[in-house]
């Protein structure tokens, strides 16, 4: 019969195997908090085309715990309303919370460099399963929690309080923080945004430390670690690759409608130096959020099968749209910003620089400002204002 405590112990050899978990209080946090209690009532596992709902109630046991100790991102809500015991038969929707993966999660937590005295912002709750690991260490009262969504925040605070965790759990937009308890050593974000907020840099102690995934498309995002100064500004690096759920305030609404329509009318048109494939690789996808961080890539196909792909930018009024023919590609480009022109570009110093990763890159954010770059290249470098 399988049992949850020995679940958990493979599931920490298996991170420390892997090179994850190295912190020995990470190891035994792991080893206490019961992932089973955050996954009620249940979870939707991907199918493909569709999402097969398994609720712990419904669920033979033993196959339940298998699924709670896999290291796989585990979908919890669906369209920011459905859970698994509202449905018995595979539904299609989209996801809006989950249970990251334990790879990320933990490798997030070390990445935060964590003392037991630390005072910890964690944007996006979620389950609650993180927000229990960083308790197990700094305490509960060190740790102050956020979620956007009302019933996402109700069942991680009673999965909390269940495993004996009366933590600071607040449901508010987590990108304005959380003030009433700053200063804090640590912010951790489990969503993804499009920059990081001054708010965080505002609220978080000189020295301490801002971890969260940067860029806007489901792919090509990275793990930005950034350090406070005592100016008031936060400088660091993208430390890894990242992927998780837009943050709900920034996220972008999908291009829907006839795409044909809206590049209709072009200002230019010409052959592709690069190929569209590009944007569907990691690093240049980054890059692409990096020179239009307000653009969209759209993939579609034609009634005959043939591919198109676009980038759309609506704040900018912008379109690219590529075509193939016998494996060469065309541009077409239509408002005030030539967007493929700036990517390409990009793109070009890029490979001429060698093709560094997502580690190469470097970002400052002050309260003007959010400015990213690659030492030893000037073309690769950007600068986003914000708006005052």
């Amino acid at each position: 019969m399988t049992d949850a405590a020995f679940e958990r112990r493979r599931m920490a050899v298996s991170l420390m195997n892997s090179g994850v978990l190295k912190s020995p209080w990470l190891r035994a946090a792991v080893e206490a908090v019961p992932r089973e209690r955050f996954l009620r009532p249940g979870v939707f596992i991907d199918e493909g085309r569709t999402w097969r709902p398994v609720t712990a109630l419904g669920t033979d046991p033993e196959e339940w715990l298998r699924i709670v100790y896999g290291l796989d991102t585990l979908t919890t809500q669906l369209d920011g309303r459905l859970t698994a015991d509202g449905t018995g038969e595979p539904v299609t929707g989209v996801p809006t919370s989950s249970s990251t993966d334990p790879t990320t999660v933990v490798g997030m937590i070390e990445a935060l460099d964590l003392m037991a005295e630390h005072r910890v912002l964690e944007i996006g709750t979620g389950t609650g399963y993180s927000t229990a690991l960083l308790c197990h260490y700094v305490g509960e009262d060190n740790v102050t929690t956020i979620e956007v969504d009302p019933q996402v925040a109700a069942r991680a605070d009673a999965a909390l309080e269940a495993v004996g965790h009366s933590t600071w759990t607040v449901t508010g937009d987590g990108l304005l923080g959380h003030p009433q308890r700053a200063p804090y050593d640590r912010v951790i974000a489990t969503c993804a945004v499009r920059r990081i907020p001054y708010t965080w840099v505002r609220q978080t102690k000189p020295g301490g430390v801002i971890l969260g995934t940067v860029g806007s498309w489901p792919w090509g995002t990275g793990l930005a670690k950034v350090t406070v100064g005592e100016d008031g500004t936060a400088e660091g690096a993208i430390v890894a690759r990242s992927s998780f759920m837009q943050a709900r305030a920034q996220a972008m609404t999908p291009v829907a409608g006839d795409l044909t329509a809206r590049t209709a009318y072009a200002d230019t048109d010409r052959l592709a130096r690069l190929s569209p494939h590009v944007l569907e690789e990691w690093m240049p996808a980054f890059l692409a959020q990096l020179v239009a961080p307000g653009a969209q890539f759209v993939r579609a196909t034609l009634s005959d099968g043939a591919p198109l792909r676009f980038l759309f930018d609506a704040e900018r009024e912008s379109f690219a749209e590529f075509i193939v023919d016998g494996g060469i590609w065309t541009v077409r480009q239509g408002g005030p910003v030539a967007l493929w022109d700036d990517i390409e570009r990009a793109l070009g110093a890029w490979q001429d620089h060698g093709s560094p990763g997502t580690e190469a890159v470097r970002l400052r954010v002050t309260d003007r400002s959010h400015v990213y770059w690659v030492e030893g290249s000037p073309s690769l470098r950007w600068e986003h204002r914000l708006a005052r």
